[in-house]
């Protein structure tokens, strides 16, 4: 067993600018352990991540804040307490909304793999 209170000792609060378009902090809860990595992310308004998919899956849970998260076929708003599954292999995107931060952590199952960034005409759809 091991007891994180926060964050994972020894590190801090990274900007993130490989594969992120605006800032956005990651804060490792826990270090990769047998495949999975936990980090709380916070979003700037507008920032989001490039399209990518995990192999096992990704779960995220809004802890504040407002965003959106995307697959090829579509997507939903996101808003504080909201819980999102996205399967293996599933390609998609998450972020903040344009007059929003959003912070959610991020459980991530497997490895990843990074694709296109996110382009402003995709990030504008569905805000409507």
């Amino acid at each position: 067993m091991k007891i994180n209170r926060g964050r994972e000792p020894g590190t801090t609060s990274e900007l993130r600018t490989a594969n992120f378009t605006g800032d956005v902090w990651a804060d490792p809860v826990l270090a990769e352990t047998d495949g999975v990595l936990i980090n709380n992310v916070f979003f700037t308004p507008g920032a989001r991540t490039y399209w990518h998919a995990h192999h096992g899956g990704q779960i995220l849970v809004v802890v504040a804040g407002e965003g959106r998260a995307r697959t090829r076929d579509g997507g939903g708003k996101l808003t504080t307490g909201d819980v999102v599954w996205i399967p293996p292999g599933e390609e998609h995107w998450h972020g903040a909304a344009p007059g929003s931060s959003m912070l959610h952590l991020a459980i991530s199952l497997g490895g990843h793999d990074w694709l296109d960034p996110v382009t402003d005409e995709e990030y504008e759809e569905g805000w409507t």
